[in-house]
């Protein structure tokens, strides 16, 4: 089976929850709990969603991933918050979320924006990518670059990634 040579993923309700304009009010520092969960500085919990940290690691550990990148891609309205997040968000122990990915494209300007900035830093094909977010209009729009684009309403489920491989793998 073909794989992706870069696996990109939205940040907010799709690898964590809650998205970071939830936490205005709250917000940076978060604190690390014992149970691998955050907490912002209100007390509000936020987690890695349904199978993110499984799938992660997955990318980062088994040879067959060996030669695709991990990206994430956030129009988030707090990107401190989110590298912070991402720093303190364990996908393996001692492993942060933060040094399992690759490229990182957070800022506002459109998930196109974003693709389009990983294929001049990669050289590699839109359609040699595949990419999750729970936002059906993200989808939409880097679809036409030629991009799998897997709309994944509850999150990165390990439903929704086999469902992105096969749907990948169909195109190659």
């Amino acid at each position: 089976m073909a794989v992706p040579r870069v696996v990109a993923f939205d940040l907010d309700a799709t690898l964590w929850y809650p998205e970071m304009y939830q936490l205005w009010g709250g917000g940076a520092p978060f604190k690390k709990n014992t149970d691998g969960t955050l907490s912002d500085r209100s007390g509000t919990t936020c987690y890695l969603m349904g199978n993110s940290a499984a799938i992660i690691r997955e990318l980062k550990t088994d040879p067959k991933w060996a030669d695709s990148k991990v990206a994430v891609c956030s129009c988030t309205d707090e990107p401190s918050w989110a590298d912070e997040c991402m720093r303190k968000f364990e996908v393996a122990p001692g492993m942060p979320l933060k040094e399992a990915i690759d490229i990182e494209e957070i800022y506002k300007g459109g998930k196109s924006k974003h693709f389009k900035s990983i294929h001049a830093k990669t050289g590699i094909p839109f359609e040699d990518m595949i990419f999750f977010d729970n936002e059906e209009h993200n989808c939409r729009t880097v679809a036409p670059l030629g991009v799998t684009c897997i709309y994944t309403p509850r999150g990165m489920t390990a439903a929704e990634w086999e469902r992105g491989l096969k749907e990948y793998s169909k195109r190659h």
